[in-house]
């Protein structure tokens, strides 16, 4: 009994933290951390990234913790945030498929990051925070799994983005551009289910 709930509980681990991982998508988005990262000291590029790697954590942390009360405050029901999530996701997942000249998340600011454009919306942008307080959803065994596929994908998003520079010219950009929009396709189709999950749950509670 023990081993078969270790099981389930390892797999959805493993869900937990390959759904963060491709919503992050540190890989595809190291065009977009190379610009937002150009006018930092290399010396200080390594603490840089390691301080908005923690930024993002907290900030997902917090959400996977205080979700269910934020929505109990403002009256949202989970059907409402399934669908606004997967409107959100898809809007990223399209951004990512079909980039403009500002990228996936907007123009980059001048000087050192802080907490914006890495941490926020990079890392933990509105799709990922509305995926994780979708999927911990008043599951406290939840929470403590998303707890810690929220520190692997940051523990993974911080060597990758240090090494950001040595990757896109080792991969080359047309290689980097294809994996983004790979991960924007598996992103898209996540978005439709998510999607198709609200409609279902809005429907079932019409009939109830």
């Amino acid at each position: 009994m023990l081993l078969f709930v270790g099981k389930i509980v390892n797999q959805s681990f493993i869900t937990a933290f390959i759904t963060l991982f491709l919503i992050v998508d540190p890989i595809g988005s190291i065009p977009a951390f190379n610009v937002a990262l150009k006018n930092v000291p290399r010396e200080r590029i390594r603490l840089v990234i390691i301080r908005e790697c923690f930024f993002g954590f907290v900030l997902l942390a917090l959400f996977a913790f205080g979700g269910s009360a934020f929505m109990s405050v403002l009256g949202l029901s989970q059907t409402a945030m399934t669908l606004g999530g997967a409107l959100v996701l898809l809007i990223i997942a399209l951004r990512m498929l079909f980039p403009g000249r500002a990228g996936v998340y907007g123009e980059m600011e001048e000087g050192e990051p802080f907490i914006f454009p890495i941490a926020i919306p990079m890392l933990a942008g509105p799709s990922a925070l509305a995926t994780v307080m979708l999927l911990v959803n008043g599951q406290p065994a939840g929470i403590v799994m998303w707890v810690g596929a929220i520190a692997l994908t940051m523990a993974l998003c911080a060597p990758i983005i240090i090494s950001g520079e040595a990757i896109q010219r080792r991969l080359g950009k047309k290689v980097t551009a294809a994996f983004e929009r790979l991960m924007g396709l598996i992103l898209a189709v996540m978005a439709v289910q998510m999607f198709l999950t609200g409609i279902t749950e809005f429907v079932m509670a019409l009939r109830a």
